[in-house]
């Protein structure tokens, strides 16, 4: 059974679905596999490499999905709207294709997949449950962005992270405001501590609280009866009352940060609105905002996608795909996380996809199938 391992072209990925080490256990299932040329090399991953795996290389798109079961990607297909040409019209008829499809963001693309009945698994769907932990790409890949988040502030932020005691006097250390304490933002907290800086955290959970002083952070509380949390551990949308008290709460500790990561997302919603032109203006000349929301509409007004603006003197870092700015170590958790996915999907006696359609992992990422889109109680492959 053939598996391809497409090369993305959206602009700003430079990740890759597969690599040199998961090509060699993906074989060891029963694909055999098949890389478009050059589908690793943003990633630092060469052709040869794949070779040395036991993949073949195809040298164009068309010749590497010629007989593809299986498709593996990052990002969507590209669409014409996109600016470029249509990926899914060259997908073979019922092949399964996995990746993080953006099911809220591109929903025009659920009926390409249907005209030619490919069967999709988006990713970003995967539950939150204990034995879905080393298939979830969101939690791979946000660890990341909230690491790289934190390093992005320090290169823009014109001064030491840490406390510093010297013969001409004490720099004082950085501090840092993280909105948002989920996997970015845990991951976040733990970096701009290991720099040195003070860190409070927001979080509309009071859950997270725990999680954010095990790590050296101090919560930041918004008096209110009105629980967070959503289902699957998400934050969900406050009420007009609880956002009145969050904006003053932050606005406040906001005037005595030097640099703000923004990390809030509700799944299926645009990014909420956390910080304002008017709190931005409170900040400190030279402070730095880190926008990781940005491509969901971003959570800081004046964020611009794929840019780093100015403005009252404070930098606004609005980065596309922050985890594709470490793209070799996010490719690999990226490329594991499909390897169990698939596993889970192959008859380990005949090595042939058997998909469990009972399986609640399977019916929360399966978006399409048979030509039309996935209902739960579907039955068979």
């Amino acid at each position: 059974m053939q598996l391809t391992v497409l090369k993305e072209r959206r602009p700003y990925e430079t990740r890759v679905s597969a690599t040199p080490e998961t090509v060699k256990k993906l074989i060891a299932l029963g694909f055999q596999v098949v890389v478009e040329k050059g589908a690793g090399e943003k990633s630092h991953f060469l052709d040869k490499a794949y070779e040395e795996a036991g993949a073949t290389v195809a040298p164009t798109r068309e010749k590497a999905l010629e007989k593809a079961r299986v498709v593996l990607k990052v990002s969507s297909p590209m669409t014409k709207e996109d600016g470029g040409e249509d990926e899914v019209s060259l997908l073979p008829e019922g092949a399964l294709l996995l990746g993080l499809l953006q099911p809220f963001g591109k929903p025009s693309l659920i009926e390409g997949y249907n005209k030619r009945k490919i069967t999709t698994f988006s990713l970003e769907r995967m539950p939150r449950i204990t034995r879905a932990q080393a298939m979830d790409v969101l939690s791979s890949q946000s660890n990341l962005a909230g690491y790289r988040a934190v390093i992005e502030a320090a290169n823009s932020f014109e001064r030491a992270f840490p406390m510093m005691m010297t013969a001409a006097g004490t720099i004082a250390p950085a501090r840092v405001l993280i909105l948002g304490a989920g996997v970015a933002g845990l991951q976040a907290i733990a970096t701009a501590k290991r720099l040195g800086a003070i860190v409070s955290v927001f979080d509309v959970r009071a859950a997270a609280k725990e999680q954010v002083q095990s790590l050296g952070g101090t919560f930041i509380e918004v008096e209110s009866q009105e629980a967070g949390e959503a289902a699957g551990g998400y934050a969900k949308e406050m009420s007009e009352d609880y956002k009145a008290r969050q904006a003053a709460k932050i606005k406040e500790v906001l005037q005595k940060s030097d640099i703000a990561i923004s990390t809030a997302l509700i799944p299926g919603k645009p990014a909420p609105r956390l910080l304002t032109a008017d709190m931005i203006k409170g900040m400190k000349p030279g402070s730095v905002i880190v926008d990781l929301a940005v491509e969901s509409g971003g959570n800081c007004e004046g964020s611009v996608l794929g840019k780093v603006v100015e403005t009252h003197g404070v930098k606004i870092i609005g980065y596309e795909n922050m985890p594709g700015r470490i793209p070799t170590d996010a490719s690999a958790v990226y490329a594991r996380n499909i390897l169990n996915l698939l596993t889970l999907c192959m008859d380990k006696e005949s090595k042939s996809l058997k998909i469990n359609w009972e399986d609640e992992i399977i019916q929360a990422i399966a978006l399409t199938h048979e030509g039309k889109k996935f209902q739960v109680e579907k039955k068979g492959s």
